[in-house]
């Protein structure tokens, strides 16, 4: 993507919002695919950060996600160094590159997903299972130090339960919660996927604990029948509880 100067422009610059020009496309049902993955294709086609994700060249509709919160909550800035956790495919990823100025040389990002990635200018990849023993401090020997941000959008694949999938969750962020606080400079900011009603109490405490600021947002870009919603964590204490 170049800009009216013909100098390459980061697919990830400018605004989260979308053109709003979307003219609704009908999926006829085929034969022998199923209803659901009919109903799952008409949903893509007619989604508009789908479509402006696409235009722009990037990697997810989640980027917009990251690009809302931050917006709203001035999360991530320039020289800053930045690990993402459940990156895969690189939407957030992008938004980082774009916010902290790794391009430029101006800071860092850490992309980290289970899932193989394709490499992605600006940032460092790694393929690894950060629910194994030893998957934090393989993180940590790749830093060479504290970071600005820890931001996480991975989750386990549902499973329809509600209670086992919020477990599943609450695990994840517990995971990359810890994580921060070894990693974290003062000051730092923590950003985990949860699931609408927000956080543990035990979990909120411990992040209440290590924080200034803990809040909940469920940013637009989050579809409306998502459960999905995120913690913000900002003013790291700098403490090891």
């Amino acid at each position: 993507m170049t800009n009216n100067d013909g100098k390459k422009k980061s697919p990830a610059a400018g605004g989260s919002g979308t053109t709003g020009r979307l003219l609704h496309t009908k999926v006829k049902s085929a034969r022998g695919r199923k209803q659901s993955s009919t109903l799952w294709l008409e949903r893509q086609l007619n989604d508009p950060y789908v479509v402006e994700a696409r235009a722009r060249g990037l990697r997810s509709r989640a980027a917009f996600k990251l690009m809302q919160l931050d917006e709203k909550y001035n999360l991530l800035k320039p020289g800053d160094s930045v690990v993402d956790l459940g990156a895969a495919p690189g939407g957030w990823t992008q938004v980082a590159i774009d916010r902290v100025g790794s391009l430029k040389g101006k800071g860092q990002v850490l992309a980290v997903d289970i899932l193989k990635m394709e490499p992605i200018a600006g940032a460092k990849v790694i393929q690894l299972d950060f629910t194994t023993d030893d998957a934090d401090t393989k993180v940590k020997d790749l830093l060479g130090g504290p970071v600005n941000a820890v931001i996480s959008d991975m989750a386990a694949p549902t499973t329809g339960h509600k209670q086992t999938d919020h477990l599943r969750i609450v695990y994840m962020c517990e995971l990359a919660l810890d994580f921060a606080v070894d990693v974290l400079a003062p000051g730092g900011v923590f950003i985990a996927k949860v699931l609408k009603g927000g956080t543990e109490n035990a979990l909120l405490e411990l992040l209440k604990r290590n924080f200034s600021n803990v809040r909940h947002a469920k940013p637009e870009a989050s579809r409306p029948d998502s459960r999905e919603a995120y913690v913000i964590a900002t003013g790291f204490r700098g403490s090891k509880d």
